[in-house]
């Protein structure tokens, strides 16, 4: 495939940025590119959430939902999705706070970290479940996700807007997928990660697979009671508060189990889970650091190595093509990378990132996912520099969040 140079994003706003030249790649086209109403991207936007970041009251509201005014998510998923804000930074920015609160959003920071090790170990595995769809309620749509329901039409409204949801609507609308449509959860991940600007097939899978019970053999079942706990208002205005379909627990189970893959339990190789710890050369010096979406931060640790060198950054058209992702997640990525150029060169790219790669000699940091690993293969970077793990790959067990969690002594 042809690879073209794209223009200094700085040049232009960011959406017609995108739909001049990858709007042909995105979920609604050029002409329906626009940014997220409330996400900015880039290493400053990331500074600015995060230092406004006040993690008092975390655990005590990180699960309210409506009003927004009650919310006491972070609004960081993105940032740390994109790496403009590491898991170790983020660890370390809420040091003083309550005990309780501090405790409950580093808890949410080593999920995240679980998610990356679990997609670094078994790659693709990842998209099999542990078991399949659960057994359906008697009550079915068409549409998984019912506008004419409030409580969905807001979530789902939300999400194509921003580009984003709070956690507990993600297990609303996961569980009214899988549980009560009866659709496969699998669909539904793509359905999310489609819109969200930190889809991750990290985390956004294993909350999917945790949704159908996979591991546990619990269904989460959403129902009404869920949704006067955390947005009573939706019930008030709903045109079905009086027929209400999720009235009542849904009757579902976890449905057959599937074979685990044997390597949950034992990594046969966590030097490749894990990546170098200490920075490997094969060749001359590097030209140009090549970033991925994963890792788009000043942190960036062969982005801090080579500050005099420019970075290359690749909108794989090829995936791009098969995703379809909304316009919103490629204008977050413009906006970061037009933040970047501002500080040192940055050269954007149009097609396969192995043919604008190959033959130029690179600084570049592991990243623990399979495509990366693929294309790295292909590239041989002059420079392979390690990932800023929370909490370095180990060996042992990754069956359950909450077994990994306790071997870590943290």
């Amino acid at each position: 495939m042809h690879a073209t140079r794209l223009p200094d994003p700085r040049d232009t706003d960011a959406a017609a940025w995108v739909a001049a030249h990858l709007g042909d790649l995105t979920l609604e086209g050029p002409g329906g590119v626009v940014p997220s109403p409330r996400f900015r991207g880039g290493q400053s936007a990331a500074d600015e959430a995060l230092a406004g970041f006040n993690v008092d009251g975390y655990a005590r509201a990180r699960s309210a939902v409506w009003p927004p005014s009650r919310r006491g998510a972070s609004g960081l998923s993105p940032y740390i999705r994109h790496g403009l804000i590491t898991l170790p930074r983020a660890w370390r920015a809420v040091a003083d706070g309550p005990v309780r609160d501090v405790h409950r959003f580093r808890d949410e920071l080593f999920w995240q970290e679980y998610a990356r090790q679990v997609y670094a170990r078994l790659g693709a595995a990842t998209r099999a479940p542990l078991r399949r769809t659960p057994a359906t309620a008697p009550t079915r749509w068409d549409e998984p996700w019912p506008r004419e329901m409030a409580c969905m039409d807001v979530v789902v409204g939300e999400l194509e807007r921003d580009g984003w949801a709070v956690n507990q609507t993600r297990m609303w609308l996961a569980s009214q997928w899988t549980i009560r449509a009866g659709h496969d959860w699998r669909d539904g991940d793509d359905a999310l990660f489609t819109h969200l600007l930190d889809g991750s097939r990290a985390a956004n899978r294993l909350g999917w697979q945790w949704t159908v019970g996979a591991g546990t053999g619990r269904p989460y079942g959403f129902s009404r009671w869920q949704v006067e706990k955390r947005a009573p208002a939706f019930c008030e205005r709903c045109a079905l508060r009086d027929a209400c379909p999720i009235e009542a627990w849904p009757d579902a189970d976890a449905g057959p189990k599937v074979a685990e893959d044997p390597r949950l339990r034992a990594d046969p190789d966590v030097a490749a889970t894990g990546g170098p710890r200490e920075i490997e050369r094969s060749g001359g010096d590097p030209e140009a650091v090549w970033l991925t979406a994963e890792s788009l931060g000043d942190d960036d640790p062969a982005l801090a190595a080579h500050p005099e060198l420019p970075a290359v950054f690749v909108f794989d058209a090829p995936l791009l093509a098969r995703l379809r992702l909304s316009g919103k997640r490629l204008v977050f990525l413009a906006e970061t990378l037009a933040d970047l150029a501002a500080r040192r060169p940055v050269e954007l790219w149009r097609g396969d990132p192995v043919d604008v790669l190959r033959d130029r000699a690179v600084a570049a940091t592991f990243t623990p996912v399979p495509g990366w690993r693929r294309r790295a293969a292909e590239v041989s970077p002059a420079e392979v520099h390690p990932w800023p793990w929370l909490a370095r790959p180990r060996a042992g067990t990754l069956a359950s969040f909450s077994a990994w969690r306790k071997t870590l002594g943290r």
